[in-house]
């Protein structure tokens, strides 16, 4: 074998050695950004997890401080029970001791009637005596009169007979004052003792409603003492429950921290292992960039042809743009983002984003023809900012979110790192592989491939690739 044979051949196997670098290289890559789209996903869990601890963790303190002040109120309603029960109590005794009073009253009264009824009786006798009386008296009068006519007939021998009749006639007369008198008095009296009569039965008919009421009182507060002392029962059980309740928690928040603990020691290990792979990542990609640049072969060899072409296309137009005027140096370059009012996710104009929407679509719909797996095509400025996306995911936003983060992904800023990285990335290319979220929990392994635009020498920022792997 000749020298120039020899040379050949070691050509020939280093060039082998370093498309087999590539392609190890990309298959690094991939492996790496399976297990750090699967590191992304446990933080995410985790994160949720310590979320949902941190939330077990306050409620559970929220039931201990409800709790305590269950323990507190239950203590309160305890002592409040027992003084009403005491209070209530007290109640019943002096109102069973004031209904014994009233049943003393009311005997007596009773009886007072029974001897005012008989007192009644007797003077309606003594009136019936009177009225006795009286009619004697004026039959005495009478006589005394006719005695008086006969001694005067009688003449001188009748004279001692007429002092007699006088005497008698007086005595008549006497009498039935007396007997007026007598009559007066009585009525009086018989008066008095009927409205005594009233009185005293108005007065047993209180009495007796006192005893009617202090009855249904003394019922009704039994019932109430009864349940009162249910009610001191009730609290006594929720207090004892309450302090259940209380060592449960006592021992649930030893765990709790202990959990908390545990996750986010592990928190910070996937974040570390996450931060590694990051590193590993980036350094795939250096590799691979490295051993296309020393003639590597790839698959995505025409990918990166093709996006460098169409950067330094679009570096043109936009140069030319300038040269005719169409827009000024100034505001292609002005990185002022302004809101565009009612849009969720959040879409933002710059000043250059209306030229962007005029010159870039052919371009970029141009570059989805190369092949089916091509998922997008569309430029970013060093900011991550995509003025103009392909047609199809420019659409109107709608009322959904959901929808317009898939389907309205124009006039957006995507300064994640992949997106970041392609608009700042000054390299011949970057060719990066990321997890795509497809929505619904599906992941999609891509590559995003981007070559820098630089315009008059300034990096303006890049045009990004998306190919499924």
């Amino acid at each position: 074998m000749t020298q120039t044979d020899s040379y050949a051949s070691d050509s020939a196997q280093t060039a082998g050695r370093v498309d087999r670098i590539a392609q190890d290289a990309l298959l690094l890559g991939r492996d790496v950004a399976e297990v750090a789209g699967a590191l992304d996903a446990l933080e995410k869990h985790i994160d949720a997890q310590m979320r949902l601890l941190r939330d077990a963790q306050s409620s559970a303190e929220t039931v201990q401080d409800a709790n305590a002040r269950v323990m507190d109120g239950a203590e309160r309603v305890s002592r409040s029970a027992d003084v009403t029960l005491d209070l209530v109590e007290g109640t019943v005794a002096q109102l069973r001791e004031t209904s014994t009073h009233a049943q003393t009253i009311a005997a007596w009264v009773r009886a007072a009637i029974a001897r005012m009824e008989e007192i009644n009786a007797t003077l309606i006798k003594v009136q019936a005596e009177n009225a006795e009386i009286k009619s004697v008296s004026k039959q005495v009068n009478i006589l005394a009169i006719n005695a008086k006519i006969e001694a005067a007939r009688a003449g001188d021998s009748g004279k001692g007979f007429a002092v007699v009749a006088e005497a008698i006639n007086e005595l008549s007369h006497k009498t039935a004052a007396a007997a007026d008198g007598i009559g007066t008095a009585v009525g009086g009296l018989s008066a008095s003792v009927g409205a005594l009569h009233d009185e005293a039965g108005a007065i047993s008919n209180d009495a007796e409603a006192v005893l009617t009421g202090a009855a249904g009182t003394d019922t009704a507060l039994g019932r109430m003492v009864e349940g009162l002392k249910m009610t001191r029962g009730a609290v006594s059980d929720i207090t004892a429950r309450a302090g259940e309740v209380n060592t449960a928690n006592a021992t649930f928040a030893p765990a709790f921290q202990r959990m908390a603990d545990s996750m986010s020691s592990t928190s910070t290990e996937v974040h570390q292992a996450a931060e590694k792979t990051q590193a590993l990542i980036l350094a795939g990609e250096t590799i691979v960039q490295e051993a296309v640049e020393l003639g590597g072969a790839t698959t995505d060899d025409t990918f990166i042809r093709a996006a460098q072409e169409a950067a330094t296309e679009i570096a043109q137009i936009f140069e030319q743009a300038i040269s005719s005027g169409k827009i000024t140096t100034g505001k292609l370059f002005d990185s002022r983002y302004a809101p565009i009012a009612g849009t969720d996710p959040e879409q933002v104009m710059a000043p250059f984003t209306e030229f962007t929407d005029a010159v870039l679509p052919e371009v970029q719909e141009r570059m989805l023809t190369l092949s089916p797996d091509i998922v997008f095509c569309a430029a970013v400025d060093r900011n991550g900012y995509l003025p103009t996306h392909n047609l199809k995911f420019s659409q109107p936003q709608s009322a959904d979110p959901v929808w317009n983060a898939a389907n309205c992904r124009n006039r957006r800023i995507f300064n994640d790192r992949v997106g970041l990285r392609a608009g700042q990335s000054t390299a011949p290319f970057l060719l990066q592989i990321y997890r795509r979220d497809m929505g619904g929990g599906e992941f999609a392994l891509m590559k995003d491939l981007s070559a820098p635009i630089f315009v008059a020498g300034r990096h303006w920022g890049g045009l990004r690739l998306a190919y499924r792997m």
